[in-house]
C-alpha cells in the first residue's frame, strides 16, 4: 500500500476543512484582539501615554498573531487551490483594502513614536484604528457574501468568470446581509479587543474598555441573532445533491441545487446546534464579565463566543465552501475543491510535526509577557519603540 493512502482522500478533505477553520479561528482569537485594539485606540486612549499603554499591550504580540492569517491563507492556496483562485479573483478589491490597512499597523508601531509631534502621533494613531476597524469589517462582509452564494461560474476547463464590471464586484460586496455581518464581526472583535484591554491595563482605559466593549458585544448578539433569523427566513440555502467524495476535484462534476434554508442543515445534523448556542453564551458571559469586573474571565468568555460564531458559519454550510449564486454547480464543495490526495497527506505529516510546535512557542511567548500594562511603564521607557 502507498502510504498517503492510509487515510482516505475522504477522510483528508474534511480534515483539512476542519484545519482551515482552525486557523481561521486561531487568527479570530489572537489578531482578533489586536484589531480591536487598533479600532478602540482613539476612544479608549485620551492621552499620549494613555495610547502608549493601550499600543504596548498588543506592540510585543502582535507579529506572531498575524501569523495565523498566512499559515491560513498559505492552506487555502496549498489544501483548497480552487477556493484561492475563485475568492481572490472575486474579492480583489476586498483584499487589497485589507491588506492596505493591515499594512498601516506595523508602519504605525514602528514609526509613531519616532517624533514627539502631536500632531504626528495623532496621524498614526488613526492609522492603526484603520489598520484594525477596516479588517474586522470586511471579513464580516465577506462571509455574509459567502452565505449568499457569490457571482461567479467556471467554465469546462474550470476558469473562473464573475458578473459584472470590475468595480461593481466590490460595490456588489456592500448589500445589506452583508454589511450586517460586517456589524457583527466589528462588534464581536471590539469586545475581544476590550476584553484583552481589561487584562492588560487598569485605571481609565480599562473602565472605557469596559463600557465600549459591553455594548459592542450587545450589538454583536443582536446582530448575530438578526442574522440568523434573515438566514432562515430571506437566503436561499444549497443543496448537494450528488458528488464523488473520493475522485478528482472538479466541481462540474458535482450537483448542487439552489433553495431551500441553510438552517435546514440543523435537522440533518442537530449536534451542530452547539456551535451557535456557544457563539450567544460566549458573548453574553463576556458582556456579563465586562460589566462585574472579570478579567481574565472576560477574554475567556469572548474566545468562547468567537470560536461558536466561527463555527457556526463552517458547520451551517458544511459540505459548501463557496457556492455560486449564478450557476449552482459551479459551487465549491469540500469534495470537489482540494488538492490531490498525496498533497493533503503530505501537509498533514508537516502539520502533526510543526503545528505543536508554533503552540508551544506561542503559549511560552504570553507566558513571558503576562502581566499588566502602565503608566509607569512607558513613561520609564520614553524612547521605546512603541
Amino acid at each position: 500500500m502507498i502510504l498517503h493512502e492510509l487515510i482516505s482522500f475522504e477522510l483528508l478533505r474534511v480534515i483539512w476543512w476542519l484545519l482551515l477553520g482552525v486557523l481561521l479561528i486561531g487568527f479570530a482569537l489572537t489578531d482578533g484582539f489586536d484589531m480591536g485594539v487598533g479600532a478602540l485606540l482613539p476612544f479608549v486612549a485620551k492621552t499620549d501615554t494613555e495610547r502608549r499603554v493601550t499600543i504596548n499591550t498588543v506592540g510585543p504580540v502582535w507579529e506572531g498573531n498575524q501569523v495565523w492569517f498566512i499559515l491560513g491563507g498559505g492552506a487555502i492556496f496549498a489544501a483548497w487551490p480552487p477556493l484561492y483562485a475563485v475568492s481572490f479573483s472575486g474579492f480583489y478589491l476586498a483584499m487589497f483594502a485589507v491588506l492596505a490597512a493591515l499594512i498601516l499597523r506595523p508602519v504605525g508601531f514602528k514609526y509613531r513614536s519616532k517624533r514627539t509631534s502631536a500632531a504626528w502621533r495623532s496621524g498614526w494613531d488613526w492609522a492603526l484604528f484603520v489598520g484594525g476597524a477596516v479588517p474586522a469589517l470586511i471579513f464580516g462582509v465577506a462571509v455574509g457574501n459567502v452565505l449568499q452564494g457569490v457571482p461567479f461560474r467556471l467554465t469546462e476547463d474550470l476558469f473562473p468568470i464573475y458578473e459584472g464590471a470590475f468595480y461593481a464586484k466590490f460595490l456588489g460586496l456592500l448589500n445589506p446581509f452583508a454589511i450586517l455581518a460586517g456589524v457583527v464581526s466589528f462588534g464581536m472583535l471590539l469586545m475581544h479587543g476590550a476584553a484583552w484591554l481589561v487584562v492588560k491595563t487598569d485605571g481609565a482605559i480599562a473602565a472605557r474598555a469596559r463600557a465600549i466593549g459591553t455594548w459592542m458585544g450587545l450589538v454583536a448578539m443582536a446582530g448575530f441573532a438578526l442574522a440568523g433569523v434573515w438566514l432562515a427566513f430571506g437566503i436561499d440555502g444549497y443543496t448537494l445533491v450528488g458528488a464523488d467524495v473520493a475522485g478528482h476535484s472538479n466541481p462540474l462534476h458535482s450537483e448542487v441545487i439552489k433553495g431551500g434554508s441553510w438552517l435546514s442543515a440543523y435537522g440533518a445534523r442537530p449536534w451542530i446546534a452547539i456551535a451557535p448556542v456557544l457563539g450567544f453564551a460566549g458573548m453574553a458571559m463576556a458582556v456579563r464579565a465586562l460589566r462585574s469586573s472579570g478579567e481574565v474571565s472576560a477574554l475567556l468568555w469572548s474566545k468562547l463566543g468567537i470560536l461558536g460564531v466561527i463555527s457556526t458559519v463552517g458547520l451551517t454550510m458544511f459540505p459548501f465552501i463557496l457556492p455560486s449564486s449564478i450557476d449552482p454547480r459551479s459551487s465549491l464543495t469540500v469534495w470537489d475543491a482540494s488538492s490531490s490526495h498525496l498533497t493533503l497527506f503530505v501537509m498533514l505529516v508537516v502539520t502533526v510535526i510543526f503545528m505543536p510546535i508554533i503552540l508551544l512557542y506561542t503559549a511560552w511567548v504570553y507566558k513571558v509577557l503576562w502581566g499588566k500594562v502602565t503608566e509607569e511603564d512607558v513613561t520609564a521607557n520614553s524612547d521605546s519603540v512603541y
